[in-house]
């Protein structure tokens, strides 16, 4: 797939200093360059379409009303490409805790963790985690399914995110029966969505049963191709970098070199850029050059075992 050519600035009106930067951020530059270095490691948002797309589903589930049957949904992509991110981006848009104006408390989104193999009570477990809720691990199942689902409906839960989701398929297959029902069960109890986040393979997850598969819908993260919305994406990486000179990042050459080094995979580009934006301001040259990305080269994707050099 062919990538667009870098649109020339064709106005004659001056550029405000750090243009390049987005206005939020323009402060930074006047701090010394340990303070710069220091921001590049900070958590920031990158939006792009799908994750909007992503977004816009995860709101829409949460308003649903409640149904017998509450459809599901299940965000699969490969390691580091983003999936994570978009789930706490999610939680701190629409899942911030409050009191109501009866004096409970409300939480809209819990965000729990997978257990490490398929276990019912590690899942009862993991949600009571997210309440600072006083349990014992001992306890039988069924008096942990009480729990979780009391203070579902104490809290106002409105969703349900289960990241780590293909964690669940360690396990026997009873094992892993149990836990989707538990899941169904919860569902049905609570009358909430249950979004499952992990890579592909929790797609196999759902087809321990056919009901389970029927109820969740499958939100792909694909890697990105080496197009204009990769090379939109690194237009907006370019806002948030604190570089003194435009670094041209969506230009088709350096695009081409950075979608290589990336394989296309989200977490790994945005470590190649944060490595780059470093050694740029380190050295003083101040913008990433096709040199700056050549001798970072060597952080290939995190898929796989890495050759030892």
């Amino acid at each position: 797939m062919s990538i667009a050519a870098e649109p020339t600035n064709r106005g004659t009106r001056a550029s405000p200093p750090f243009a390049h930067i987005h206005p939020e951020f323009r402060d930074v530059m006047s701090c010394p360059d340990q303070q710069r270095l220091a921001f590049l490691d900070q958590p920031r948002w990158i939006g792009y379409e799908r994750a909007q797309l992503a977004l816009d589903t995860l709101q829409a589930l949460m308003n649903k009303p409640r149904q017998p049957r509450m459809p599901n949904l299940l965000i699969v992509g490969d390691s580091n490409n983003g999936k994570t991110t978009l789930i706490q981006r999610f939680k701190a848009l629409c899942g911030e805790g409050y009191v109501n104006e009866n004096g409970d408390p409300v939480k809209p989104v819990i965000v729990a963790e997978a257990p490490p193999s398929a276990d019912e009570k590690g899942l009862y477990i993991s949600i009571l985690e997210r309440f600072w809720a006083p349990y014992r691990a001992s306890a039988p199942a069924a008096q942990l399914r009480y729990q979780v689902v009391h203070q579902l409906r104490e809290c106002h839960v409105r969703i349900l995110v289960i990241d780590e989701f293909h964690s669940l398929l360690t396990g026997s297959a009873s094992k892993q029966r149990e836990v989707m029902n538990a899941i169904k069960l919860l569902c049905n109890e609570v009358g909430i969505p249950i979004v499952g986040v992990g890579t592909r393979d929790a797609v196999r997850v759902l087809h321990t049963d056919p009901q389970h598969a029927s109820r969740f819908e499958v939100f792909p993260l694909p890697l990105w191709e080496l197009d204009p919305t990769f090379q939109k994406l690194l237009a907006g990486f370019e806002r948030v970098l604190p570089l003194k000179k435009p670094s041209r990042l969506s230009s088709p050459e350096i695009a081409t070199m950075a979608h290589a080094i990336s394989g296309g995979n989200l977490g790994d580009l945005h470590r190649l850029l944060v490595a780059c934006a470093h050694a740029a301001i380190t050295s003083g040259e101040e913008q990433i050059t096709e040199k700056i990305l050549r001798s970072n080269a060597w952080l290939q994707p995190t898929k796989g075992i890495r050759e030892v050099m």
